[in-house]
């Protein structure tokens, strides 16, 4: 079994620079290449910090998007694009609206669909991955349930984009920016565990005190469909970015390589899970 690295950092916003360096050399050498780099992008508060930095790289060290094409994970169900709190109104107030990058080259699941249109949209979204060439980065969070993606409790290994109910826990999680559980929507559209799986690169974020039971049930715990993140512990390429708080449940076993921590220098370490 292949085994994340795990790199602890200081803080997110030192995590972030990291990150945000490793995505700026990928884009910079397939503009070089005359190449697109192809992004897999997640929504909330845990990778807002990144998108910070990777808008500050692009406004004052010329980082420029225009070879980047995106894929985000997901999106709530009826929600239309201008509802402040649907994913398509996050990543452009967030990310899309400060840099260069052209709005054909952006991908996000539809929450508004007909019924007898989603499956069809579902297996449109994942052709256009692959006519992409398949994501080269893919940014997670953690969700409460141990999700990636919308993947909750009980999606496959080998899932696809599709929709999905949301779990309880989810909902809660997200009752406070939609002012109360009642206005959370019960389902969603997610790229599935397979769907993920296949990109070249993945590296989860997760911070503070909160994740760390979570990021140490996915790491440390059997491979298992109520964990979807659990699943990263087989692919051959994936790191967890944490800071303290959110690495504070991961013991040192004595019979494993010893835990580093980063500090500033050197940037991260970075040891097997």
């Amino acid at each position: 079994m292949s085994f994340p690295s795990i790199c602890v950092f200081d803080s997110a916003e030192v995590a972030v620079r990291e990150l945000a360096g490793e995505i700026s050399e990928l884009i910079r050498s397939r503009a070089a290449q005359g190449r697109m780099a192809v992004l897999g992008l997640a929504t909330g508060n845990t990778p807002l910090p990144l998108y910070q930095e990777l808008v500050r790289l692009h406004r004052h060290h010329g980082l420029s998007f225009a070879n980047v094409v995106s894929f985000n994970l997901d999106e709530y169900m009826g929600l239309a694009r201008e509802h402040p709190q649907s994913y398509w109104a996050f990543m452009h107030r967030h990310l899309f609206d400060h840099i260069d990058m052209p709005e054909s080259h952006i991908h996000l699941p539809s929450g508004i669909l007909p019924e007898a249109d989603i499956a069809a949209h579902c297996a449109e979204y994942e052709a256009r991955i692959r006519d992409a060439g398949g994501l080269d980065f893919q940014v997670l969070g953690i969700g409460g349930t141990g999700h990636i993606g919308f993947n909750e409790p009980g999606s496959p290994k080998d899932s696809r984009t599709r929709r999905v109910l949301l779990d309880e826990l989810t909902r809660r999680d997200a009752s406070t920016a939609f002012g109360g559980i009642d206005q959370v929507p019960t389902q969603a559209i997610t790229m599935g565990c397979g769907t993920i799986l296949e990109a070249r690169r993945i590296v989860l974020l997760a911070w503070g005190p909160r994740k760390a039971a979570i990021v140490h049930t996915a790491l440390r715990g059997p491979l298992t469909e109520q964990v979807s993140a659990s699943f990263l512990q087989e692919h051959p390429n994936t790191s967890f970015f944490l800071d303290r708080d959110a690495a504070s449940s991961l013991e040192c076993l004595p019979s494993a390589t010893p835990c580093r921590s980063v500090t500033t220098p050197p940037r991260r370490a970075c040891v097997p899970g």
